[in-house]
């Protein structure tokens, strides 16, 4: 299977919405809205295989030295074939021509970023203003399940 990795366009954000809806109803995913995606609209990769769009996640920058993988989807029916992994790559490779020296993430599938070398940290040593931008949105706020990793690049 063929994976082409993209850059989106202002014209993507519809079907990049369509895509997470489902998480974001489940609460697995923090909803962004289409204002939000776009102000951002840099920091998405696009994993596309032929002309279906399967997956995307996002490079965020919290300071000169730490990023964050966020709004990580892979589109039900491309679950479990390694798609994630290879976004997830191509993201920190990015990080690191950046210059980024590492990269978290806070998540509910712990093993799958344990696999890709991040590691568990407290969730008190998040950025504060990690916590007040986009966690305080979330509607299990302030009831956490997610784990907060990172990987050193």
């Amino acid at each position: 299977m063929q994976i082409k990795f993209l850059k989106p366009k202002l014209s993507n954000i519809e079907e990049m919405q369509e895509l997470i809806y489902p998480e974001v109803e489940n609460g697995v995913i923090l909803e962004r809205n289409s204002d939000e995606v776009a102000t951002n609209i840099r920091s998405y990769t696009l994993a596309y295989v032929g002309a279906e769009l399967v997956g995307f996640a996002a490079l965020h920058i919290h300071t000169i030295e730490l990023g964050e993988i966020r709004s990580l989807i892979i589109k039900d029916g491309f679950r479990g074939q390694k798609i994630g992994e290879k976004l997830v790559n191509h993201t920190l490779k990015e990080g690191e021509e950046l210059g980024l020296k590492r990269v978290l993430s806070l998540t509910y599938k712990q093993s799958f970023f344990e696999r890709l070398g991040f590691v568990e940290i407290p969730k008190e040593s998040l950025p504060e203003h990690k916590i007040w931008a986009d966690c305080i949105k979330c509607k299990h706020f302030p009831i956490c399940n997610e784990v907060s990793l990172i990987k050193e690049l």
